[in-house]
Formats: structure tokens, sequence, C-alpha cells
């Protein structure tokens, strides 16, 4: 009966249909940002403080950086979605200054220094898995304080924005464009009134925007841009085609003419990739080209040993056989195949007809792996030296080791205006040149990140640089031999976020291209640490970081990984590491595991441990062996270049060992109650196709589960999150209130199952009434991605992983409070937590240091907004202090300094003459050990002092 209900399985997911959503509309998008607005200012957690932990000594994607030309201490930097920061102080400090605007999604920024005012182009320029799509034009005339939103809402991703530099109203924009869907509103685009109204002056089609504009030094009206077809789909990127070309202005971009021609020497054709642009002079001009033409086959035979995979694609089954063993053990040994595939056993196989020779090459190619075998030609570069009339490759071997197949995530070329055969050329590593492109040299160094976005070349002294790249910010002074780290600015791009039981407990975060890492909880922001030479935070895994478990019973053991399911068991205690991804079988299609693959520890057992591929994985042995158990649980895949039908999300129950939930990428949500010995499909009601970003089952309530989908990469920027109360047989939407935005995660309170949190690409939110209604967190936090989020069971602290703006915390203990009684209260009054007294409350160690001033939170809900008296009272009723407060309606965090007043130390001491309250170095009087009641408008709680 079992083999039959799996092939029906997969017959119903071999004829399932995709059906792509509809994008969302720009003013839907704007719709969403005005009511997320009027949600936070009406707010009931809108007080709530967010805390800022870090980590900052790693940091996320650079996309631009913009430098004042007359003092180059003071620059801008764009984040790829940490926002816009800006220095003073050649990079000692920043501050971040858009955070008062709707999104800290960038693609460029461009500054007029003689009057300050600052564009911002929103929308990343990259194409990446998680490049965010951006609200248009934003443009400030007070360095951040505000932001006016200039149009184009439908551009999505921002390319370059050149201002005039003798007219600052005359703005050329290039737009690339919608990355998921075809547009319009793409091109090259100008104003001439400071924003107000734009004309589109160059379109090429739906599919085409340009990703780069330049103009000569010294003369605006002569400029060059290029223009890049592209398409990203979850399960493939296209980076090349016939409308990517380079074009011509010599009217300031208010008419264009293509220049990259047939016979002009530059590559045209539908293998033409993404196109960077570096302007020494109206006629010197260099263009960076991903070729994504391949690469010709060469009629030298290279000599090899040792067998490739190829060798197997056409070998026959006699010839297979008779294959050395040495050749064929070596083979499957430095290819990583199972201990059990063995030249012996493997040629058994095949002689038995259970397996063919040409898997020996299928079991190695994943979409991954095809990604680079793609044999194409890469980077290159060229020169024009007649304005662009015609073109001429700089160098004659192939510049490997640039780009590898990740052409489209670079393209950015630069030339020193002081030379015009210095160029450099950013990719994996960066590399410059001295001989105008015939030969280059790394630049690279042992604390510079890689993978280069962005760099900024010192127009008046030679060999100063600022590097932008996807680990922050590097400056040299001695044209890239030596690098000095600027990472200050807490803008870490997380996937993932998970605590641990210490006390006190630890964060573990994965992150975009900067794997791993784990620090303190209670971790400050600060440059202390380069006193002792011990960051807070430790890197634990490299690569893309990703999910995290860690062994509720020795939190030394921690399971992690990076991207496409590279899953390892680490014992932090002795340093060891162990590969634990599961192994397909021979003969079998490599099983799909997606970019953020994920895992669970059981809660019944934390021995056994889930991994999702295509199919449930489990481990009964800390991933030693694994067993699939389950059919593929998705659609099937689709062709493509980067892996899909995947799973994507993974609950058990703490109800019932064996109860779990499953989520995909392309839309389905299963359910197994019985340890995957049976699978129903419990998602034929929901939109189809849309990311399953989260699958939670229910820890109140064993019938209950939750649902979020994200439509991000179809442009759909819906809210979808579900709830069911009968194992999924039914669902009900509880999106209610919260302004579109796609989601990312949704868990539940541990302690109030009323209580809800849910993190989407713009900001965080919490429900008191299961979904009912949502009220948006703000206080310390900018509307920025919230990829994941968890609650500490013990601690009652909320913890965000935001991907761009690393990690916040608040204290969450008065929401879980939340009911309706409450609702009802003038003013509830909550508990607060003990303190210890310290020598140095109001002191330091010198009279010119700053003294350290101790503060607590008095935190209250009160029904209305309104004043109110806080009084502070000795353990006898004696007042000591009192605090005028003004409260908005809902939760209010109130700081007290743990001071009293001259009157009130004169009532304690005549009171109790046992004790001496002297004057603090800062001229205050702090609170002695003892206990204290607070009391507001008749309610009253108890501060401890020990």
């Amino acid at each position: 009966m079992k083999s039959k209900l799996l092939s029906t399985f997969f017959i119903v997911s071999s004829i399932f249909v995709f059906a792509q959503q509809p994008a969302s509309s720009p003013n839907e998008v704007l719709e969403a940002l005005n009511s997320k607005q009027d949600l936070q200012k009406n707010s009931l957690v809108k007080n709530i403080p967010f805390k800022n932990i870090g980590p900052t000594i790693m940091s996320g994607r650079v996309v631009d950086i913009d430098v004042n030309p007359d003092n180059p201490t003071e620059f801008y930097v764009g984040y790829a979605s940490g926002g816009v920061w800006h220095t003073t102080n050649n990079g000692s400090t920043f501050s971040p200054i858009l955070d008062s605007s709707d999104t800290q999604n960038v693609g460029d920024i461009a500054v007029d220094w003689n009057s300050k005012t600052i564009w911002v182009g929103t929308g990343e320029n990259n194409s990446s898995r998680s490049s965010y799509a951006g609200i248009g034009i934003l443009k400030s005339t007070d360095n951040g304080e505000t932001w006016e939103n200039m149009g184009l809402p439908d551009s999505h991703h921002i390319g370059r924005m050149l201002i005039n530099p003798n007219n600052p109203d005359e703005v050329v924009i290039g737009v690339i464009g919608h990355l998921y869907t075809p547009n319009d509103e793409r091109g090259v685009f100008k104003t001439t009134d400071g924003g107000k109204t734009w004309n589109k002056t160059l379109f090429i089609d739906s599919e085409t925007g340009v990703i780069d504009v330049q103009h000569a030094p010294g003369n605006f009206k002569v400029m060059y841009a290029s223009s890049w077809t592209r398409d990203r789909k979850a399960w493939n990127f296209s980076g090349s085609g016939n409308g990517s070309a380079i074009y011509k202005s010599t009217d300031a971009g208010d008419t264009w003419e293509k220049i990259s021609i047939e016979n002009s020497g530059f590559p045209t054709g539908n293998g033409v990739g993404r196109i960077g642009l570096a302007v020494y002079d109206e006629n010197t001009i260099y263009a960076l080209h991903d070729n994504q033409f391949n690469r010709p086959k060469s009629d030298e035979k290279e000599e090899r040993r040792g067998l490739s995979k190829d060798d197997f694609k056409a070998m026959t089954v006699e010839d297979f056989l008779k294959l050395d063993d040495k050749k064929l053990n070596n083979y499957l040994k430095n290819n990583n195949f199972q201990e059990k595939y063995r030249a012996e056993s493997v040629k058994q196989m095949v002689k038995s007809g259970a397996v063919k020779p040409i898997d020996l090459a299928r079991y190695l190619e994943d979409a991954n792996a095809m990604l680079f075998d793609t044999p194409v030609i890469g980077a290159e570069v060229y020169k024009s030296t007649d304005g662009g009339k015609t073109w001429k490759k700089t160098h004659e071997d192939y510049l490997d080791g640039v780009f590898f197949s990740y052409g489209y995530y670079f393209g950015e070329i630069r030339v020193d205006t002081q030379n015009p055969d210095a160029i450099y050329v950013m990719g994996v590593p960066i590399i410059k040149s001295k001989d105008g492109g015939k030969t280059f040299t790394s630049i690279s160094r042992e604390n510079v990140h890689a993978d280069h976005q962005a760099l900024w070349v010192n127009p008046n002294s030679s060999g100063h640089l600022i590097n932008g790249n996807d680990g922050g910010l590097n400056m040299s002074y001695d044209d890239g031999e030596n690098w000095e780290k600027l990472n200050v600015n807490s803008v870490g791009q997380f996937y993932t976020v998970n605590v641990d039981n210490q006390k006190p407990y630890n964060v573990y975060g994965g992150l975009q291209d900067n794997g791993v890492w784990v620090g303190s909880h209670s971790s400050s922001v600060n440059k202390s640490w380069q006193q002792s030479g011990q960051n807070p935070w430790e890197s634990i895994m490299g690569g893309d970081g990703m999910q995290v478990q860690i062994d509720s019973r020795n939190p030394n053991i921690v399971y992690t990984g990076f991207q496409f399911g590279i899953y390892f068991r680490i014992n932090r205690e002795t340093s060891e590491n162990a590969n634990i991804q599961p192994k397909h079988q021979l003969g079998e299609s490599p099983y799909r595991f997606n970019w953020q693959t994920p895992i669970l520890l059981s809660p019944h057992n934390q021995d056994i441990l889930y991994m999702g591929g295509n199919k449930l994985m489990r481990s009964m042995n800390q991933g030693n062996d694994w067993q699939a158990i389950s059919p593929d649980l998705t659609s099937g895949g689709k062709q493509g270049n980067v892996a899909y039908g995947t799973i994507t999300s993974i609950s058990e129950s703490p109800f019932q060992f064996g109860l779990i939930y499953v989520g995909s990428d392309d839309g389905f949500v299963h359910l197994t109650k019985d340890g995957g010995g049976s699978w129903n499909r419990i998602s034929n009601s929901f939109p189809k196709d849309l990311w399953v970003s989260r699958v939670i089952a229910s820890q109140h309530k064993k019938e209950r589960a939750y649902v979020t989908l994200n439509g991000y990469r179809w442009d759909d920027f819906n809210t979808y999150i579900y709830m069911s109360d009968d194992y999924g047989q039914t669902w009900k939407s509880i999106s209610s209130n919260i302004p579109n935005s796609p989601v990312n995660v949704i868990k539940e309170d541990p302690k109030n199952e009323h209580v809800l949190y849910a993190g989407t690409d713009n900001g965080a939110y919490v429900s008191f009434n299961k979904g009912n209604s949502w009220e948006a967190f703000s206080n310390g936090l900018p509307n920025v991605a919230v990829h994941d989020l968890v609650i500490h069971p013990e601690a009652n602290d909320l913890v965000l992983g935001t991907h761009g703006r690393s990690i916040y915390l608040a204290n969450i203990e008065p929401l879980q409070n939340m009911n309706p009684k409450m609702m009802e209260k003038s003013i509830t009054l909550f508990d607060m937590d003990n303190i210890r007294r310290s020598w140095n409350w109001g002191s330091s160690w010198s009279q010119f240091l700053e003294p350290y001033e101790p503060s607590v939170d008095i935190k209250i809900f009160a029904k209305n907004d309104g004043s109110e008296t806080i009084k502070i009272l000795s353990e006898s009723g004696v007042e000591l202090n009192e605090i005028k407060a003004n409260l908005d309606k809902g939760f209010n965090y109130i700081e007290y300094d743990l001071t009293m007043t001259e009157k009130g130390r004169k009532a304690l001491m005549k009171g109790n003459s046992e004790i001496d309250i002297s004057k603090s170095q800062n001229e205050k009087y702090y609170l002695p050990k003892g206990k204290y009641t607070i009391v507001v408008n008749n309610q009253q709680t108890t501060l401890e002092i020990k």
C-alpha cells in the first residue's frame, strides 16, 4: 500500500505547473510604507527599546563609497541592505544617516558636496539571492535627518547616479529594474529640476536595464552607459543577452547612441554580460566585461592523469569493467564518494545493472557544481582610445580566478585619473594593472575580505584607496600593498540566529559571505576588544553562514555549516569538526539542497538531527549516519543553475516525536504524524509557488501550526501568514494589518500562546491575539529585513537577526504578560529585576574619564496617553525621588538613574543612622543596598539592590 501511495505522489509532482505570481505594483509598495509609518506611530510597542549587540568585526556588503574631494577624511558608505553611513574622521567612527527613511536597501549614492545634498538610489545594484528591491530615489538636504522620495518607485534596483558638478539639479540615473520580473521603469532617467520630474532618455526593453553610467572628468556632456540583460528566478540566473551593450551620449544623457556594435571590437550578441565602465577622459574608456560566451575548444590535448567525471558520460559497461581498480578508487576517493563505494563494489553494481557508468558522473552534478562547470570566457578588460568607436582587449590570456562563474556579482572597474594606465578590477580578488591592462597583480591581502564591490581612487593622491567588499571597508595609502580595516559599523547580513542555555547566554548567527559567529548576548559594540586582542565574537565557520543548532545537553556541540547543505558537527571544546552532509545513493540523482539548508535537533532527543534536501533526512546519531524518511517533498525541481525544489523549513512538534512539518521553496507544506512513514500535503489552499519561509509546530497546542510564505522571488511583496488548529486541514490567514512585505519568520512566545512575533523584509512585529492584529516595533530598530528571530525562554529576550544591521535584542517580559484585563487597567506596573550595587556608580578611576552612570527601566503599560508621577520610596515609605513621565498608550520603558534627591538622602539617613551616603564624583547621590518601592498611580513594584 505504501509503495502505491508513493508512486501516486510522484505522478502528482511531475505534472505540477508553475504559476507565476503577479509582481506588486509601485502604488501597493508605497501604500504599504505609509501604512507602516501609521502603524509605528500608534503601536503599543513603539517604546520597547531594542539594543544592537553587533557584531561589527565582520561587516556586510558595501555597494558604494562617495568621498569629499576637498577633504578625503569625510565620506559616505552605502551598504547593500544596511543603509548609508557617514564619517568625518577617516573611518574611525560612522553615523547611520538613512535610519529615518523607509528602507535600508541601497544601490548607489551620490553627493553634491557644495550643497551637501545626498541622493540615494535604493535597491541593490548586484543581483544576488538577497539583493533587496528599493522604493525609488531618496534625497536629503540635512545629512539624513529627513528624506524625500523623488520618484521612480518601480525601479527596484539602481545601477549608478551622476550629479552635474556645475548644476546640482541635473542628475542622470542608470536604472537596472526588477530582478525577478519584466518592467518598463528601467534604462537611463534624467532630471533637470532636482528630481521633481524625470525623463526616460534610454530604454532597451523590459528585461534590460542600465548597470553603469560614467561621465568624462571635466565634461558632463560626454557620458557612457552600459546596459545589462539579466533575469533571476528561484531556480536560475541568466546574466547575459542581446540587450547588453555600451552606449554614448554627447549631450549629458539626453540622447544615446549604441557604440558596442559589430566590427567595433567589443563583443556583441547573446553572451554579453554585465559591463562596468571607467572613463579617464572623453576618448579613453575602459570596460570590464563578464563574457558569457563559451570558451572555444582547444585543439591541444591536456595531459591528464586519472579519471574525470566526463570520462563516464559515454563509457560502455564493457569499458568500465576493464578500468584499473586503483584509478577508479582514486576517482571515488578524490570526489568524496561514500566509503561503501569502492572499485570492487561499484563494478559489481554496474555488472548487475543496478547502476550505469554515467551514474558516476551524475553523482557529482548538482546545480551548484554545474554552475562552476560552465566553460565561459569570464572576466575581460577592453579599452577604447577614440571615444568608444573601436575597442581592443587589453590582455591576451584569460583572467581566470577573477569572477569564476559569478561575474554577474561584480563588474566594477576604476582608472586612476592621474595615470591612464593604472586600472583596478574588482572580482573575488581585487587586481590592479599599471600597464593599461596588459598584466595584473593582486592587491588582496590577509585582512581584506573577498568579493569586491566598490572602490574609490583618490584623484589627487595616487595610491590612496578605499575599498568596499562583502566583508566591509578597507583603506590603503600605498596602492593596496597594505590595508587598514574600517569595520566599526554593525551592518552584518544575518540569515539565521539562535541562542544557547548558558548564563550569560550566547547568540549564534550565520551571515551572508561571512560565516557563522558566536558571542555573548551582553556583548557591547565598542573598540575595547582591541586592547586585549580578543573580540567578544568568535568565528566558528566560513563560507555563507547558515543555520545553527546547539545541543541543549552540551553547548560545546554545535551543528552548522554553509551554503547548499555543507554542514558540520563542531565540538568547540576540542575544536573537532565532522562533515555530516547526507550523501545520496549511487544511481540516484544528487540530493538538492537549498542555499539556506534547514537543520533541526529533535526536541525529544538531542542525538536526533533532521536535515532537508529535496527529501527529509534523519540521523539518529548526531549526523554520523542518515536515512531519507520521505520521498521528494517538492515539485521535483526545475531546470536551471540554482538548486530548486528543496526543503526550506522543518519543525517537529514538542508534543509528539515524529509529528513533523516540512516546507519547500516551491510552495509545498507536508505533514507526517508517524516519523516519515506517510506524508500528507497540506498546502493546496495556499497561493502557488511561493517560498515557504517558515513552518512552525505549535508549542502550546498539538494540533496547531503556522506557515509563512515569501513572494520576494516573484517580486510579490504581499504578506502571507497562516495558522491552522487542525494539523493543516484548514488554514486561516493571520496577516491582518501587517503592511505588505515578504515574511521571513514567525515564532510563538514560549510563555503566552496568544503572543506571536513576525519578521518581514522591512521590520518586526508582535501580535497579542494570535494574529488578529499586529503591532510594529521601531524603537532603536530601523526599517531593515528581519530574517530570523528567537526568544530566550529564561532571559525573556527577543533576539532579531537582521539582514543588514546585525543583531538586535530587547527584553519582552512585559509583553509576555499581556492579557485582556491589562488592556482595561489605567496603569500596569511590571516586576523589576534585582540589581547589584557597585562602587563605581557615578565615578571613574580618573577625573578625566566619564563616570559610570547606571540605570534601570521602570516598565509600565498605560491604557491611554498621559503624564504620571513615579515615586521611589524606601522600605519604610520615605520618598527618595520622583520622576515626571509622559506615557504613551501601550508599553513604556522609563529610564531611572538610581539616584535620590538631597531631601531624600537626608530622610533616608535620618531613618537609618548606620548608613552614610556620600556624593559621587558626578555630584549625584545613589541608592544604597536595600529594598525600594516604585509607585505609579497606586500601582507598586519592588526594586532590590543587593
